[in-house]
């Protein structure tokens, strides 16, 4: 299967999850590609949208490979133990931390996420290479204790999909195909969504909601 673009890949991910309209789920996009996606799920759901934020932790030998990620809180986990060296390890995850602060004031100035509690959220990503990223996130909207959690992805590595499907209470994945090699080669169109058009597509769905900049909520 191959998607025109980021916003193809998101009208079929909200037909595949069309049986959430009226529940009021949240959508959480794992930023910054996976953005433009969440919103129109969440349009076509009817329901709220917002970030998690969370950071690949990248292999000392070759910055493109995930060797695990951590959340906002700093809970991290490292699957390849061979790069598990202290000092270096250390320094990556102060880095991503530093990181996942900036975009939160870039985000979100002033605004308190969405309560997840008792909610059903749906944590939206433009596709699962090694998975890290959403087992991060993942990890951390469990904590929060929603009803029920949904991994929703256009395409996804066969292997990491497997992975995923314990850490989540039902997978959305329109696409697993066994010579995955990269996310972006199912897209005809995969440019990189910068930080702005994150900010833009926020403020606007806030404001559309009646949310006044800079209040919480």
């Amino acid at each position: 299967m191959i998607f025109a673009d980021r916003l193809d890949a998101g009208r079929r991910l909200a037909a595949a999850l069309a049986g959430y309209r009226g529940r009021k789920p949240v959508v959480l996009a794992i930023p910054r590609g996976a953005v433009p996606m969440a919103a129109i799920v969440a349009d076509a759901l009817d329901g709220d949208l917002d970030v998690v934020l969370v950071h690949k932790l990248c292999s000392r030998w070759n910055p493109e490979y995930a060797i695990g990620a951590l959340d906002e809180t700093g809970w991290s986990f490292v699957s390849d133990a061979s790069e598990d060296d202290g000092a270096w390890l250390k320094d990556e995850k102060t880095h991503r931390l530093a990181e996942l602060r900036r975009r939160r004031a870039l985000y979100s100035p002033q605004q308190s996420m969405a309560d997840l509690k008792g909610r059903v959220v749906i944590i939206v990503d433009d596709g699962l290479a090694t998975g890290a990223t959403m087992r991060a996130a993942l990890h951390s909207v469990r904590a929060q204790a929603p009803e029920w959690l949904i991994c929703a992805v256009p395409v996804a590595a066969p292997e990491s999909l497997a992975e995923i499907r314990g850490d989540a209470d039902e997978t959305v994945c329109l696409s697993a195909p066994a010579g995955f090699q990269a996310v972006g080669q199912f897209y005809r169109s995969f440019e990189q969504v910068e930080d702005e058009e994150v900010v833009d597509c926020l403020r606007s769905r806030r404001e559309r909601n009646g949310v006044p900049a800079g209040s919480g909520g």
